[in-house]
């Protein structure tokens, strides 16, 4: 049994005998917390702008300081059909905003002694022992060659492992991958999906890498496959993992891989753009675009056995700032610690080298790290971690301005309007002190 820390422990023997519940982080002014009220609204201004316009049906925005709510606001619908308003409680899937929790708990297994992040992942997922890498031939085929090196944990958590993503097909020698990602069936964690998260080492295992481990980064299933070893190591489902080591805790009772019949109806339809520019709600069946299959239902339609450690959650505005402040208080959220300052420390660093996400930005473990904030071409700190979501969610933690703030909407293709940029600009420009 993997050892639980004392606070964790009391809150778990608290939440048992219901005496403790899922609770908001403590609300204040914006101007007690350094931030302008008028100023604010302009974030309100934006995402209106964004509904009118047709480019998402409606929103969810929190900015948090100083471990204090100082915007929390609702605007448009939830389901545009069903006559459905936007709640501060309604749940968005969240996509690959899944990865930095998945991280978390890698780190939380990682400080309990169970594993060195160089380790080699076969260690504890045999199949991916002794990977071959894809090399691109003058006939438009592929060869395979024996990697150099074998595939470490740190490699997974910085994306640099050479696994990649189906759906991020491109130029070559993606598109190649892409295909045998398709032909062998494995799945983005976006859609459906029969099975259990174990037979993704035993997939990717058979198949070449894009890249030597360690030599370039490439976005890819990586955080998938850490789903696995934490439940190799732990002996616990992903699911049951989160919910017992970092959900329950932290009292995100809210947030969960699938839905029973009641959640889902407080769960926003995604919708996206028909030609002309009407928003149209995707359906309950399977979507296609190029070599991705997703689907707005696969949260409570279908097998509902397939925990995606990359793309799986579904949340709340509100139980996803308490994972974020969680972090900006260097691993504690109201007595319960799930890791120590120096971790989240290491987390939040470039991990990458001299390869870069974008330009200016770096990568650590499950956050894009911001290094040089004059090259992103928008308003942030040096510092800046953050990440965003299939379905067009995103977050920001600001460490030199003791900040986070959350947008949550539901769209495909994701943000192709900048909803998402123009939150961050409307975010930095409110601070006044």
């Amino acid at each position: 049994m993997i050892p639980v820390n004392r606070a964790t422990y009391i809150v778990l023997l608290l939440l048992a005998a219901g005496f403790v519940k899922a609770q908001s982080l403590p609300q204040a002014l914006p101007e007690d917390v350094g931030l302008s009220a008028d100023r604010l609204t302009r974030i309100g201004a934006q995402i209106e702008h964004a509904i009118d316009e047709g480019q998402i049906a409606g929103a969810v925005a929190l900015v948090a300081r100083g471990g204090q709510v100082a915007y929390f606001e609702r605007f448009g619908m939830a389901d545009i059909d069903d006559g459905e308003a936007m709640q501060r409680d309604t749940l968005f899937r969240l996509a690959s905003m899944t990865k930095p929790i998945t991280s978390l708990a890698v780190m939380m297994l990682y400080e309990e002694g169970h594993f060195l992040l160089n380790d080699p992942v076969s260690k504890y997922l045999p199949a991916l022992a002794e990977p071959d890498v894809i090399v691109m031939n003058e006939n438009g085929g592929y060869d395979s060659v024996p990697a150099q090196s074998e595939i470490s944990i740190h490699d997974l958590l910085t994306h640099t492992s050479g696994i990649d993503y189906r759906f991020l097909a491109g130029s070559e020698p993606h598109a190649t991958i892409s295909d045998l990602y398709v032909e062998a069936g494995i799945s983005d964690g976006l859609t459906q999906t029969d099975g259990r998260i174990e037979k993704l080492p035993r997939q990717l295992g058979e198949l070449p890498l894009l890249f030597e481990p360690g030599t370039a980064f490439a976005y890819g299933l990586n955080t998938d496959v850490l789903g696995r070893l934490i439940e190799v190591v732990s002996g616990l489902t992903l699911a049951e993992f989160f919910e017992q080591r970092i959900f329950r805790p932290l009292g995100m009772n809210d947030t969960r891989f699938f839905l029973e019949d009641a959640q889902a109806d407080r769960l926003a339809s995604v919708y996206s753009n028909q030609p002309d520019g009407s928003l149209v709600e995707l359906g309950p069946e399977p979507q296609m675009a190029g070599p991705l299959t997703y689907s707005a239902s696969f949260h409570y339609e279908g097998p509902q056995t397939y925990y995606s450690g990359g793309a799986g959650l579904v949340s709340t505005a509100s139980d996803y700032a308490r994972f974020l402040q969680l972090m900006l208080n260097g691993g504690e959220l109201d007595g319960v610690r799930l890791v120590g300052p120096k971790t989240v420390e290491f987390m939040t660093r470039n991990q990458i080298g001299e390869m870069n996400v974008s330009p200016g930005v770096k990568f650590g473990l499950g956050f894009g790290i911001v290094e040089d904030p004059g090259l992103t071409g928008e308003t942030r700190s040096e510092g800046n971690y953050y990440w965003g979501g299939f379905f067009n969610t995103n977050f920001l933690v600001d460490p030199r301005e003791r900040m986070f703030a959350i947008l949550l909407t539901q769209r495909f293709p994701p943000d192709q309007t900048n909803v998402g940029a123009k939150f961050n600009a409307a975010v930095y420009q409110a601070i006044i002190q």
